[in-house]
């Protein structure tokens, strides 16, 4: 099912939805710009969300974005790292829900 040549469908997108889609694209394109977080941050922070949301396109595309941007093979380890943490993270304060007295509470 996932094959980065079915994104040539994003032109469908367009066509389909023409207002939806400029408004979308703006806005990525504004919340992914160089600005008080550079590039290469947002581009590491999108990577760590693409390996919690499993995403295959995003991993794809923001770990291109990340490299082009200046990010090391360290940088992106250390990011996957965060990631892989909060995912971690979230079970284990998730798990406090069900050990409680015998109810979950």
């Amino acid at each position: 099912m996932y094959d980065m040549a079915k994104m040539k469908h994003w032109k469908t997108l367009i066509k389909s939805a023409p207002a939806g889609m400029e408004a979308f694209t703006a806005f990525d394109k504004a919340a992914m710009a160089d600005g008080a977080v550079p590039k290469k941050y947002k581009e590491l922070i999108a990577l760590a969300v693409a390996l919690t949301t499993q995403c295959p396109y995003c991993l794809e595309i923001h770990r291109g974005n990340a490299v082009k941007a200046g990010a090391t093979p360290q940088e992106i380890a250390e990011t996957a790292l965060v990631a892989a943490a909060l995912r971690a993270g979230a079970a284990m304060t998730h798990a406090t829900h069900l050990v409680g007295e015998g109810t979950g509470k």
